[in-house]
């Protein structure tokens, strides 16, 4: 089909998610967001229905992300997530039943299987609408944390809703592979990854001093440690070499006292959280960015950076290594590899021209396949396909 008949044949899309921007966080979510403003020159209407829990604190709509923050009840912690899909379902039951009777809905997304999915797949046999659904990460089952009978029912519970859905999007291969090891039968998915706009994360001027950026969240599963440690033994042969951190988490304590530990108190700087603009400044300032994360679906902010034409270091095993080829475009490690870390940095820190001639290469890599115009064509295909 032709852009121009896609845009003729319009679709509503009713998209459920726990993850999207609100005044009180703009970059939660924004994975979701962008593509969906993508996606409007595609000839798809988004309605989104953004979910928390009810003990949370209320959330407001962000000025730049439009959606209707819904809170229901849920058990807290992982023992509720089973049910909290039939919970959320029966808050939002005569929402959309109205929703669809005034703007008939065509399809539904949601947005991992817990509690989303689960509540697509019951208002799906209620009102006959088709929905697909998109995992965001590894735990693809839900079955990570608190093991025993409640991870046996949060597995059950996204077994069935995978069955129903009319495709499964996965944001990897690694993702799609977890998907497909683990079902029982064979389940229709595809792999759609994640986009950038590249207007946004665009290159910048070489910056002046050596330093080295990490934006995510302050868990220990992201490899903060790592790098605080490749810098400590990095420090004699790069004086001037600065690390800069962007993310809140519940482990900064635990860096920061790492920080003291390591004597590296004046290189590395703990920012918290930043706006998109000033995360996409940092990257146009930086060196080399590093992330070497445990547990990757695939990592928005890798593909960020490259698109800002910087070297990315990544581990090996996760979603990136599907982006990121080693020595062309970017860096790759295993996962808690100090030595190979230390190699890497002091490599790429050591040659400009090494760093310049891959941040070009990444750069062509997400104008080539990761741009937010190649991920809402593919989830186009998608929505049509799963209507027809």
């Amino acid at each position: 089909m032709s852009r121009a008949a896609e845009v003729d044949s319009a679709l509503h899309v009713l998209t459920l998610t726990p993850f999207f921007p609100s005044d009180q966080n703009e970059v939660s979510g924004c994975f979701i967001a962008e593509p969906i403003e993508q996606l409007k020159q595609l000839g798809v209407d988004s309605r989104v229905i953004a979910v928390s829990q009810i003990y949370h604190p209320r959330k407001q709509p962000s000025s730049s992300a439009a959606a209707d923050w819904v809170r229901y009840p849920q058990v807290p912690g992982p023992l509720g997530l089973s049910s909290a899909g039939k919970l959320l379902y029966a808050r939002l039951r005569g929402r959309i039943r109205k929703m669809h009777s005034v703007k008939p809905i065509d399809l539904i997304h949601a947005h991992s299987a817990l509690p989303c999915g689960h509540a697509a797949a019951l208002l799906s046999r209620r009102l006959k609408i088709p929905f697909v659904i998109t995992i965001h990460g590894l735990d693809v089952f839900n079955s990570f944390f608190r093991s025993g009978i409640p991870a046996a029912w949060r597995r059950q519970v996204s077994l069935n809703v995978y069955r129903e859905a009319r495709t499964v999007i996965c944001i990897s291969g690694k993702v799609q592979e977890i998907l497909k090891t683990g079902m029982p039968v064979e389940t229709c998915s595809t792999i759609v990854y994640n986009g950038v706009n590249p207007s946004l994360f665009s290159p910048g001027s070489p910056p002046f001093d050596p330093e080295i950026l990490i934006v995510g969240n302050l868990l220990r599963s992201k490899g903060h440690e790592l790098v605080l440690r490749a810098l400590g033994n990095l420090r004699a042969s790069f004086p001037q070499l600065r690390c800069r951190i962007i993310g809140e988490g519940p482990d900064r304590a635990q860096f920061e006292s790492l920080v003291r530990a390591l004597g590296i108190e004046r290189q590395v700087q703990f920012v918290g959280r930043q706006s998109r603009a000033e995360v996409a400044e940092a990257m146009r300032r930086c060196s080399v960015f590093v992330l070497p994360s445990r547990n990757e679906g695939l990592g928005c902010v890798y593909l960020e950076a490259m698109s800002c034409g910087k070297p990315v270091i990544g581990c090996r095993g996760q979603g990136i290594d599907e982006v990121i080829e080693h020595g062309k475009n970017g860096w790759l490690i295993p996962a808690d590899g100090l030595e190979e870390l230390v190699q890497g940095l002091a490599t790429l820190l050591g040659s400009p021209e090494v760093c310049a001639r891959m941040g070009t290469a990444a750069r062509q890599t997400i104008l080539e396949r990761f741009t937010l115009s190649h991920q809402a064509e593919h989830l186009a295909r998608i929505y049509r396909q799963a209507i027809t």
